[in-house]
C-alpha cells in the first residue's frame, strides 16, 4: 500500500456538496438537477447502486435546494441508499415495482421548468419525464454545470495525490521487469496487479503500446510480443479510495536510435511547456497551446492527435479538458491531465503524462516519476 488515506467525507460534505450544485443551478437560470447514477451522484450523494438497474433512481436537487434534496429510489433499494454517507442529508422517496416512478418524480418538479441532467441518464427515464411532463425541458450537466465537480477541496487534492503516488510506485516497480520476449497483455496484467497492492480498488486501462502499436494513442493490448529496440508506451489508472489516477511513461527496450531519442525529449519539453502554463486565470486552450507549439516547431505538429489534457476526479476523465477552443479560465484545485504526445504511423509513439493542479501561483505535479527516457530489458 502507498501513503495513508484522508478522513473520509462526511454527511456534512455531502450536504454541502448538494447545496452548492443547488445554488449553481440557480445561477445557471435551472429549475433544478436531476441526477442518475454515476459519478456526479456518488460525489453529491456517496451512494452507489448495489447493482445497474432499468428501475429508476433519481437525485433531484431544485435550485436554491428549498425543499430538500429527495432521492427517489426503488423500494428494494431503499435499505441501501439508507445507509449511504449522504443520506442524512437526503429524503428517500421510494416506489415499488408496478407503480409509476415518473408520476412520483414529477410531484417533486416544476412542470414547466428546464433541468439539468446527468449525462448518462437512461434515455427510457428522460423520455419517461418528458411524457409525464411535457412542459418541461433537459440539458446535460455537462453542458449547463461542467464545472460541477471540477475545483477539488482539500481532501480531494490529498485523495487524488494519494492515487497518484500510487501510480507512481507502480511505474517504479514495472521499469524494473523484463519487457523482452513478454506479450503486451503480460505487462498489461503486471501493471494492473501493482495498481492493486498499491492501493487501487478499480483498474481502469492498462495501455501497453509497443512498437508500431504505439502510434494508436488508444491501443487496445494485444498479444504483440515486445522485441528489443521497440519504443512501449505505458499509460495506465484507475481509482484509488474513490479518486482516479493516470500516469503515462514512454519506455525503451535496449539502446533507441538517435531519432527516438529526438522525439522523446520533443515530448518531454511540450509536456514540460504545458506544465508551465498552469497558473490561475490562464484559459484551458492555452495549456494546449504552450505544449502544442513545441511539437509543431520540432516539425511533428501533425502527429500530436488529440487535445493534451483532461480532468479527472472521482472518474479518470471529466472535465475541464485542455483543448483548442476552452476559453474557460484555469482556478486553484482544478486537477488535469498535461499529456502531448507524438505518434508516428507504423513506426512508433511516444506520450508523458502527468496529472497536474492549479495551485494559487502555478500548478502542481501530483506524478514525479522520471520524464527522462528510461531503458528496460
Amino acid at each position: 500500500m502507498t501513503g495513508s488515506t484522508p478522513a473520509p467525507f462526511t454527511a456534512d460534505d455531502y450536504r454541502a456538496r448538494m447545496e452548492r450544485a443547488a445554488r449553481t443551478a440557480a445561477d445557471a437560470g435551472l429549475a433544478g438537477l436531476l441526477v442518475a447514477p454515476g459519478p456526479d451522484l456518488v460525489w453529491l450523494t456517496g451512494y452507489t447502486p448495489t447493482a445497474t438497474t432499468e428501475r429508476l433512481t433519481l437525485l433531484v436537487l431544485t435550485a436554491g435546494q428549498d425543499p430538500d434534496p429527495v432521492l427517489v429510489v426503488p423500494t428494494l433499494e431503499a435499505p441501501d441508499a439508507a445507509k449511504a454517507t449522504g443520506a442524512p442529508a437526503l429524503t428517500l422517496r421510494d416506489w415499488t415495482d408496478g407503480k409509476d416512478p415518473y408520476a412520483a418524480t414529477a410531484a417533486l418538479l416544476d412542470g414547466a421548468g428546464r433541468f439539468g441532467i446527468s449525462d448518462n441518464t437512461w434515455s427510457m427515464h428522460l423520455l419517461g419525464l418528458q411524457k409525464t411532463l411535457p412542459g418541461t425541458s433537459y440539458a446535460s450537466l455537462t453542458e449547463v454545470l461542467p464545472m460541477l465537480r471540477a475545483v477539488k477541496d482539500a481532501t480531494e487534492l490529498e485523495l487524488l495525490a494519494a492515487a497518484g503516488a500510487a501510480a507512481d510506485a507502480t511505474f517504479e516497480e514495472i521499469r524494473n521487469v523484463a519487457f523482452t520476449g513478454r506479450r503486451e497483455s503480460e505487462i498489461a496484467a503486471e501493471l494492473a496487479r501493482l495498481l492493486r497492492r498499491h492501493g487501487h480498488t478499480t483498474v481502469d486501462f492498462t495501455i501497453v503500446a509497443s512498437g508500431p502499436n504505439g502510434a494508436n494513442p488508444h491501443h487496445e493490448v494485444g498479444d504483440r510480443v515486445i522485441q528489443p529496440g521497440d519504443m512501449v508506451v505505458l499509460d495506465f489508472g484507475g481509482l484509488k479510495d474513490g479518486y482516479g489516477s493516470d500516469t503515462s511513461r514512454t519506455v525503451h527496450v535496449g539502446e533507441p536510435t538517435e531519432e527516438e531519442r529526438r522525439v522523446h525529449a520533443v515530448v518531454r519539453e511540450a509536456q514540460e511547456a504545458g506544465f508551465r502554463a498552469v497558473r490561475p486565470g490562464v484559459s484551458c486552450q492555452e495549456v494546449d497551446r504552450a505544449a502544442r507549439a513545441v511539437i509543431a516547431d520540432a516539425g511533428y505538429g501533425e502527429y500530436f492527435i488529440h487535445r493534451t489534457g483532461h480532468g479527472i476526479g472521482v472518474t479518470t476523465h471529466e472535465p475541464p479538458y485542455m483543448v483548442e477552443g476552452e476559453e474557460r479560465p484555469l482556478v486553484p484545485g482544478m486537477c488535469f491531465s498535461v499529456e502531448p504526445g507524438i505518434y508516428l504511423p507504423g513506426r512508433f509513439g511516444v506520450r508523458i503524462e502527468d496529472i497536474v493542479t492549479v495551485t494559487e501561483d502555478g500548478g502542481r505535479r501530483l506524478n514525479d516519476t522520471s520524464r527522462e527516457m528510461v531503458i528496460v530489458d
